[in-house]
């Protein structure tokens, strides 16, 4: 499968990223059509070219069609990406399969696991549209908003087959858009997933002021995190020292733009869950998959102090001075007792 010619892509999702994907690819020249439920962003984005609630003030391609009927949407669509929240995925992609044009593969640029399963999206995408479909996750270090002003961005497009992951990224790839291909799957959507609940930590510590040190150290220890549950489970090592990982890591872990870093730094001010989260007023992923981090890490008998700091904090166990005291009161060890995986 080649991207040479325009390929007609339908996007699943009129969130941020999904609108600041769909622009990105009309503005590469491939026939787009953006579904949404929210039938007032849709009728702004068709007709006035702009998402009023999730990217206000940035110009849409007028090129750039959308609309509230899902099978439309689908209609002789030769590649469909789904841009929802991961506990709206598995939902996302029932509706999809009985209308799914046929050859047509499916990306997703969602990050996180099936929530109350823990499994991967591509093992519930798997399940749902049958092993015969091509099957590509698209990751790493991506603010909507920069996307959608067409400001210099790199990401990586892993998938099962080879053909198809190139096609997803020949429609991403542009003057200011760099994609990259990969097949580890595993890899990518763990770095996607735990990065988010890494940036909520790097976050409580920055709004309690502990400093530059104290935020360069979590961040490296966390990426130790990332790479030994990531090798315990049988991902690739490389895919986390890239962009579905380390870059994915600390653009969230130090970019104010993350609403996970801006739930940290919430926390670490003294405010509560509750009020961090409506004053983002957007999903915060991290808050459903920590505890899917945590199903994954003790399946497969992988300590990560971290992460488990995170998800009592944020289940209201202990409070983020707490969690600083139980990370800090860790006895002295090597860095890397057993190698890079220890």
């Amino acid at each position: 499968m080649e991207a040479t010619a325009p390929v007609k892509v339908a996007v699943l999702g009129a969130g941020s990223w999904g609108t600041a994907l769909a622009a990105l690819i009309a503005r590469h020249g491939h026939p787009t059509v953006l579904w949404g439920r929210d039938a007032n962003i849709v009728a702004a984005i068709d007709q006035r070219h702009e998402n009023p609630r999730y990217l206000p003030d940035i110009a849409l391609p007028a090129s750039l069609r959308a609309t509230t009927d899902f099978a439309g949407a689908l209609k002789d669509a030769g590649l469909v990406l789904v841009v929802v929240p991961s506990h709206a995925f598995a939902e996302t992609l029932r509706d999809l399969a009985p209308h799914r044009p046929a050859g047509a593969g499916v990306a997703w640029a969602t990050k996180g696991f099936e929530p109350g399963s823990g499994r991967f999206l591509h093992e519930v995408a798997e399940e749902v549209l049958g092993e015969d479909v091509p099957l590509a996750v698209v990751t790493g270090p991506s603010f909507a908003k920069e996307v959608a002003q067409g400001l210099p961005t790199a990401l990586t497009v892993h998938g099962c087959e080879g053909d198809f992951a190139k096609l997803v990224a020949d429609v991403l790839h542009g003057p200011a858009f760099r994609a990259y291909t990969g097949n580890d799957m595993l890899g990518a959507e763990l770095g996607g997933a735990m990065k988010n609940v890494l940036a909520v930590a790097t976050g409580v510590a920055d709004g309690m002021q502990l400093g530059l040190n104290a935020r360069a150290g979590l961040i490296t220890r966390g990426l130790n995190e990332m790479l030994r549950l990531n090798h315990a489970i049988g991902g690739k090592a490389e895919t986390l020292m890239g962009l579905a990982g380390l870059g994915d890591l600390v653009l969230t872990c130090t970019g104010d733009l993350s609403r996970n870093r801006r739930l940290g730094l919430a926390l670490g001010r003294g405010q509560s869950i509750e009020d961090a989260v409506r004053e983002i007023g957007q999903v915060v992923e991290s808050v459903q998959t920590v505890d899917e981090v945590m199903r994954q890490a003790q399946r497969n008998g992988v300590e990560l102090p971290i992460s488990s700091a995170v998800q009592q904090v944020l289940h209201g166990e202990i409070t983020p001075a707490e969690g600083l005291r139980l990370l800090m009161a860790r006895e002295q060890k090597p860095e890397y007792p057993s190698g890079l995986f220890g």
